[in-house]
Order: structure tokens, then C-alpha cells, then sequence
């Protein structure tokens, strides 16, 4: 024998469909599908292209990394499949976001200390 299932609250059609126009309607406000009506869905590095179910694995990308910069034009996005976009953020000082590289400068100032200060001594002790 089946269980019955338990009645939920009950909810009109009217205020379902009207829930449903209203999350379709936040939806289109967010940079990614606004992304979406911009640009070709094809994307920016591979040119690999998207449509229907495969459309999820199309990202938008800030240019400058910064997102809370969205302007309405799009200047500042791309479109990125899943895999560009784990290698645009990768290595970002390969790619140049970054001024400077943190451990470009001097080696025994840069951690404040010597890695190796010391081993020497430490070897010769152990090999006598």
C-alpha cells in the first residue's frame, strides 16, 4: 500500500505564478543575467560555445576583479567557461592583476627572517 502523502498549506495558482514572476523578475537583475542578454554565450578564452543545459557552466568574469563594480554596459564582465575561469584566477601575477609579486623582494627581508639561517652549523654538528 502507498502512504499518503501530507497536505502542505495550500497556495492559489494566482500566488504561485505570481511567486514565480517575481523571482523571474529578481533574476534578470542580476549581473550574470544581464551578462547573458549582453553577450554571445561563447566563451571569452576558448571559444567553446553554450546553450540550454550546458548554459550553467558559462561564468561571468569581472575584469578588474572587483564585484562590486557592474556597470549596466558590461565593460567589466566577460563571459568565461567554468575552466578558463579557474585558470584566469589561478595565477594572478602571471596574468598581471597585481602590482607586485609579494615574494619578488628581498629573499631575507621579504618574511622578516632567513629560511636557512642556521643549517650550516647544524650540518656539520650531525656530521662529526
Amino acid at each position: 500500500m502507498r502512504a499518503r502523502r501530507k497536505k502542505g498549506p495550500t497556495q492559489s495558482r494566482e500566488e504561485f505564478l505570481a511567486q514565480i514572476r517575481q523571482t523571474q523578475a529578481q533574476r534578470a537583475t542580476t549581473y550574470r543575467e544581464q551578462a547573458l542578454k549582453l553577450f554571445p554565450h561563447v566563451c571569452g578564452r576558448c571559444g567553446r560555445e553554450f546553450s540550454g543545459a550546458n548554459l550553467r557552466e558559462l561564468t561571468v568574469h569581472h575584469k578588474d576583479h572587483n564585484h562590486h563594480n557592474n556597470p549596466a554596459d558590461g565593460s567589466n564582465w566577460e563571459l568565461l567557461c567554468l575552466y578558463c575561469h579557474d585558470a584566469e584566477h589561478d595565477d594572478p601575477y602571471a596574468r598581471g592583476h597585481y602590482n607586485k609579486d609579494p615574494l619578488a623582494r628581498d629573499p631575507e627581508t621579504a618574511l622578516g627572517f632567513e629560511a636557512f639561517e642556521g643549517l650550516k652549523d647544524l650540518l656539520k654538528e650531525g656530521g662529526d
